[in-house]
């Protein structure tokens, strides 16, 4: 199977073999296929009991076949590789395709944390095989430690192993935890994956040219950003 991204960056060109297959769960993502129609096979899929009213179609396409997969503005994909052993549970939301011959399970999470991050199922697959995520910005791989905490921008974080400690939290001073969106905070072993696609607008707002004592009064006023434009 040859994956590739060509520039300009938005399109994934995917090569099948004869004794290839692989399932696209966004089959709206596919603006090109070349092959026989009967190559392609649509159905229903069925996550979990909480996802029981909602209709997810997943596509299974055959080799041999060529296929162009398009991608929102500003999104890349990356390729991972599933060893026999991986425990990692990647939001559903996340994940493209995935090759023929992986198991995918569905794990609920906890309601505490589901209420808030309106995560109510993700996803763990079983090797080898291979997975393709598209993300905002790059992907990039942070290794776990068993004492030392990580903490990701709930949002941002796509994938984490399944034996976690996973609790939501804030972190730094009392001005720090009050100015951040939730966070996880992660130990244990191996990686956890994370979108570096920036979410905070002030960063373009400096691309703008806004003086610094504008930007200063909306930080440290009530309702700031509402009123200094």
């Amino acid at each position: 199977m040859d994956i590739r991204t060509p520039a300009p960056l938005g399109q994934v060109r995917i090569t099948l073999e004869p004794d290839e297959a692989l399932h696209v769960l966004h089959p709206k993502s596919i603006v090109a296929f070349q092959g026989s129609p009967a190559q392609r096979e649509d159905r229903i899929m069925d996550l979990a009991n909480a996802y029981r009213k909602r209709k997810w179609i997943r596509s299974r396409l055959g080799g041999p076949a060529e296929l162009i997969l398009g991608l929102p503005p500003g999104c890349n994909l990356t390729v991972i590789d599933i060893a026999a052993d991986s425990d990692l549970m990647f939001n559903f939301r996340h994940v493209l395709f995935y090759t023929d011959g992986l198991r995918m399970q569905s794990r609920i999470q906890k309601i505490k944390t589901a209420w808030i991050t309106r995560e109510w199922v993700r996803m763990r697959f079983s090797g080898p095989g291979r997975v393709g995520v598209f993300t905002a910005g790059d992907l990039a791989s942070v290794e776990l430690d068993p004492d030392v905490p990580l903490f990701a921008e709930s949002g941002a974080l796509v994938a984490y192993p399944e034996r976690a400690d996973v609790r939501l939290s804030v972190y730094g001073n009392t001005l720090a935890s009050q100015h951040m969106n939730v966070q996880w905070q992660l130990k244990g072993r191996g990686p956890a994956l994370i979108q570096v696609g920036s979410t905070d607008p002030g960063l373009g707002e400096q691309l703008q040219g806004d003086g610094f004592f504008k930007r200063l009064l909306r930080e440290l006023l009530p309702f700031g950003s509402v009123y200094i434009k």
